[in-house]
């Protein structure tokens, strides 16, 4: 054997002892996997050496040191691409998600994981494969997916055994059992965590014990068993303590802070939470500091310490964009608590002096006008990183197998309902400002409701019922509509349907009414089997926020829009609802609307992309992870892209570079969008009068109409990425 080979055998020996000694020694681990990178440089093997910075990546992501982390994996990539190891990329490629989704850049983490993933399918790496599908089941479950997150972990639990690895079926076993306690099955949950709990001290991994020992707590705290639970959490803490695991150490905290509150020692809480929200913003810990904040904010609502509130609500919506789920609902609804609460106090102490009236009708004022710049952040910072998530989902679809055919499908699903529910809360917004616009598009009306029966198909599966749809052949296959308020309307409806029927079935009747001058009147019917409304819920059933009295569970509940805005959008089609319902026999909710027929609509293909080859564009984006998607995007039609980062700069590029159309984000750093757009079309340059569109997520941005005429159109996040296409297509025609 030569001195090479020598080398490489020590190198060996050393990366394999320090991943071993990981779970008991991380300090040690890293002093390894350093003198194996130092002996891989001496003997210049890049293949030694990639392994060695895919090692020491590993070990930094588990001490929260991101950005050291990130550069270590950058550099293994390219040796590994050197080298032309596939395998070894994937390595690199799976640390890169870990940073990016522990960092709550759940999108980022995901095309990483997915592109990790077809890799070790490929070469049958069950180790590997059991590690990715475990990550990606914490990114569906974070994304409120739990059906794909419990699938995800499945199969992470049987590639395990595949190897035969028990500390990596132990790693799974921990989030599934709090999917069951989310599920109400406390009994499940601790047999589940008690296996992980016994495989963890059979294998001596110390670090794996310790999320095994928090996640029992949880269980322990659901059951109301508190100083078990308590116990637990300071022994996990103590465990991620000693090997300085950042994710555990803010994670553990922030439980044993909700313990101290259940028990009534709010003081210990709250000071718990506040070293958590520090702790977060030193190791960028978003989500951990996303969750303290909020619990802190609650505390000091609860206490009517209204400025310590709002302080803590604030950060909390600072770090909103991070996580996309429930809890975006409960901020806009604690949120107007506070804003009610503040309201009542001073009607009360006022209302016997003359000025109240004044008082009141400025109040209102200002309350319209904070909701409204409210909804604005809140319809750009949700809608943003849910484009990054659409938008990858598609772009997905088109490489991956039959098996994540099937998961992205019902991700895409998701992502639809979530959008749905935010379009119910921005567009309640509109209703009392009678700013609500049709915006009207040749649709395929057959292909739409079957899209409507497909999303909701699954709910009526989950529930041992019957979701049936009939179409008049009469009709038209093509219509002019609005197909995101037809699919509101008849999305609230079918869910609630569903939602209010155990037994039996619901329907979607659509019938031909009657022909005149190529325009249809069309009869929708929405009927159900369920429970039935009484009499005296029915005036109040399309009120903003009325819930029925007889609905006593969350599970049945909502945000009660939902009918508001059916009925409103309705309206705005010149159609009303009808409802006919008696209490314990079903409900039917009736509408008519009169649609012009259109030409069959031919879609263009979106793989011909010599239609924009060669074509030139600025793209004016803030947000790193909707940048690399549009750039993907335009990448694949063949555009050439200047990417800027902010208004000022898209001002600049624009006196230097002749393009074929700007895409302009509206909220940017330095210069907004729509002063860019401005400043490009009121001053001398080559771009002055090339086509500008609008990249936004904020839905009240088209009110702007000061600025309206530096655009020649708005393309609203999430994008849809055929209407992108044929928006690009048609302007280079014209």
């Amino acid at each position: 054997m030569n001195e090479q080979d020598i080398s490489i055998s020590k190198i060996t020996h050393l990366l394999d002892e320090s991943y071993k000694l990981r779970v008991n020694n991380l300090k040690e681990s890293v002093k390894l996997a350093n003198d194996a990178l130092l002996l891989s440089e001496k003997i210049n093997d890049k293949a030694c050496i990639g392994k060695s910075l895919n090692m020491l990546s590993l070990f930094n992501m588990i001490c929260g040191k991101g950005s050291d982390a990130l550069s270590f994996a950058e550099r293994a990539i390219t040796c590994f691409e050197v080298l032309g190891d596939e395998r070894g990329v994937a390595d690199a490629k799976y640390s890169i998600a870990g940073i990016y989704y522990k960092t709550n850049n759940y999108h980022l983490g995901m095309i990483y994981l997915i592109d990790a993933l077809v890799v070790y399918q490929k070469y049958n790496d069950w180790h590997n494969q059991s590690r990715t599908q475990k990550s990606l089941g914490t990114i569906y479950e974070i994304l409120g997916d739990e059906n794909n997150a419990s699938e995800a972990y499945k199969i992470a639990i049987e590639t395990a055994k595949k190897c035969k690895n028990k500390n990596l079926e132990s790693n799974v076993y921990n989030p599934m059992s709090g999917i069951l306690l989310k599920k109400h099955n406390p009994k499940e949950a601790l047999k589940i965590i008690n296996r992980s709990i016994a495989l963890k001290l059979e294998t001596g991994d110390d670090r794996g014990l310790a999320f095994a020992i928090y996640g029992r707590g949880k269980v322990y705290a659901y059951n109301g068993k508190y100083e078990n639970a308590s116990d637990d959490y300071k022994k996990a803490l103590n465990i991620h303590e000693k090997y300085n695991d950042v994710f555990g150490i803010g994670m553990t905290k922030h439980k044993l802070a909700q313990l101290h509150l259940e028990i009534g020692e709010k003081e210990i809480a709250k000071t718990l939470l506040k070293e958590v929200v520090v702790f977060g913003e030193e190791y960028n810990l978003s989500r951990t500091k996303f969750k303290a904040s909020h619990l802190l904010y609650e505390i000091y609502r609860g206490e009517n310490e209204y400025k310590k509130a709002l302080q803590y609500l604030e950060s909390y919506l600072v770090e909103k964009d991070a996580s996309v789920n429930s809890q975006t609902v409960k901020v806009i609804e604690n949120y107007e608590r506070i804003s009610n609460m503040k309201y009542e106090q001073q009607e009360e102490n006022l209302k016997r002096e003359k000025e109240a009236i004044i008082l009141k009708k400025k109040q209102a004022e200002e309350t319209a006008t904070m909701r409204q710049s409210f909804l604005s952040a809140m319809s750009h910072e949700i809608r943003t990183p849910l484009n990054a998530v659409t938008s990858i989902i598609s772009l997905l679809k088109e490489r991956a197998d039959v098996d994540d055919q099937k998961l992205l499908t019902s991700l895409q699903f998701s992502a639809k309902n979530l959008m749905r529910i935010i379009n119910d809360i921005l567009d309640f917004s509109k209703l009392d400002s009678d700013k609500m616009e049709l915006e009207m598009h040749a649709i395929n009306f057959e292909e739409l409701i079957n899209n409507i029966r497909e999303t909701y198909l699954g709910m009526a599966l989950e529930k041992g019922i019957e979701l049936n749809v009939q179409i008049d052949v009469a009709l038209s296959k093509f219509y002019i509509l609005d197909e995101t308020k037809l699919f509101q309307i008849l999305g609230n409806l079918v869910s609630n349907a569903i939602k209010y029927t155990n037994k039996g079935f619901v329907s979607i009747d659509i019938e031909l009414i009657s022909v005149k001058d190529n325009k249809d009147t069309i009869s929708f019917s929405i009927k159900d089997t369920g429970v039935g409304i009484a009499k005296k819920e029915q005036t109040k059933l399309f009120d903003s926020f009325y819930i029925p009295t007889t609905i006593t569970t969350r599970n049945n509940g909502g945000t009660g829009l939902g009918l508001a805005i059916v009925k409103k959008i309705v309206e705005l089609y010149g159609g009303n609802v009808l409802l006919t319902s008696e209490k314990g026999k079903g409900s039917i909710f009736q509408f008519e609307l009169v649609l012009q027929r259109a030409k069959a609509i031919v879609h263009i293909d979106q793989k011909q992309t010599n239609q924009l080859k060669d074509k030139t564009a600025i793209l004016a984006e803030d947000n790193e992870v909707n940048a690399l998607v549009m750039g993907q995007l335009l990448k694949k039609w063949g555009v050439k892209i200047e990417r800027v980062k902010n208004g000022f700069d898209a001002v600049e590029i624009a006196k230097e570079v002749k393009v074929d159309f700007i895409l302009m984000d509206i909220h940017m750093p330095e210069m907004n969008g729509f002063d860019a757009a401005k400043r490009i079309r009121d001053s001398v340059n080559e771009n002055r009068n090339t086509p500008i569109y609008a990249l936004t997520a904020d839905v009240t941005a088209v009110n702007n109409k000061d600025y309206l005429a530096y655009f020649d159109g708005f393309l609203w996040k999430p994008l849809q990425i055929d209407r992108l296409f044929d928006t690009l297509v048609n302007q280079k025609k014209k």
